[in-house]
């Protein structure tokens, strides 16, 4: 299941196609589906959906509520652990809640907001229930912040400020309650945004990211006590930051991350010797093992 009608459909399309062609490679029968229209059915033979889908409908809960009601198994987290891995702001709270170390943080009501004078020099605006960087706007000096917060708002409701941590940008992939290798991601231009995500050879990834194995275990163990806070399964990726210093800041919990050929959590899956197919392969038996359980 790939598409929909949030911001990132035409990345869950790529997504979906990539899907597909690994698993009609190991000998499943696919068939594709996209929930543009909510009116969507599965076929009658279905054993196991596979999600593909990203943002809105794909990641906030709603399609999973939705087969669980049906009895189908489906990838991933289920529909609670979906909604509060979503929302950043729930999110946020939970991190808290958790004591996992999180840049700190307010939501801004509207677009006339002041820039927060709190959160240090530099912040990062976000569309709280947004993904794959939609909206993202990086924030370096005050000249910037109404024209950024603007860009930010513009997908309806209140905005979510951070304070804008300098330094490494790091993610962290999880396949059945195992931490991947860690992958680093450098930009060569701006910030790793919706266009550096998904532009081939606009980012440089490292993996496993070159990092003192003491601070590398305690990524890793940070990553793993975020994605089990916010009630996430099977497989997902955490986001962090590292500070000039390497102190980790988890950034956020994807439920659903992108399976493109930039994507994340592949790199790091074929880094642990698990190739895409294979990956595929393994989301599908978490998804039946997971329902018959």
């Amino acid at each position: 299941m790939a598409g929909g009608q949030g911001a990132e459909r035409e990345i869950s399309l790529q997504s979906g196609l990539a899907v597909q062609k690994a698993l009609r490679a190991s000998g499943h029968c696919v068939t594709e589906i996209d929930p543009l229209e909510k009116g969507w059915k599965l076929p009658s033979n279905t054993e196991v959906v596979f999600l593909a889908l990203h943002g809105e409908y794909g990641e906030d809960g709603q399609v999973q509520s939705w087969l669980e009601t049906l009895g189908v198994p489906y990838t991933g987290t289920g529909p609670e652990g979906s909604r509060v891995a979503f929302d950043k702001e729930l999110t946020k709270q939970v991190f808290e809640q958790n004591v996992i170390p999180t840049p700190r943080w307010i939501m801004l009501a509207n677009t006339r907001a002041l820039p927060p004078t709190d959160l240090g020099e530099g912040w990062v605006l976000k569309p709280p229930r947004q993904g794959s960087s939609v909206g993202l706007q990086i924030v370096d000096a005050p000249d910037q912040w109404h024209e950024a917060l603007a860009i930010a708002g513009d997908y309806g409701g209140p905005v979510l400020c951070e304070e804008l941590i300098r330094g490494r940008e790091i993610t962290v992939g999880i396949l059945d309650k195992v931490a991947l290798p860690i992958v680093e991601v450098r930009p060569k231009d701006g910030p790793y945004d919706y266009h550096n995500k998904y532009t081939v050879g606009a980012t440089d990834y490292f993996c496993p990211a070159d990092l003192p194995a003491d601070t590398a275990k305690r990524i890793s163990e940070i990553s793993l006590q975020s994605f089990e806070a916010v009630g996430a399964s099977e497989f997902g990726r955490v986001d962090l930051m590292l500070d000039e210093t390497l102190n980790p800041y988890v950034l956020e919990v994807n439920t659903l991350p992108g399976l493109t050929e930039t994507s994340l959590l592949p790199k790091a899956a074929a880094a642990a010797g698990l190739d895409f197919p294979a990956l595929c392969g393994r989301m599908v038996d978490l998804a039946v093992q997971d329902h018959v359980g």
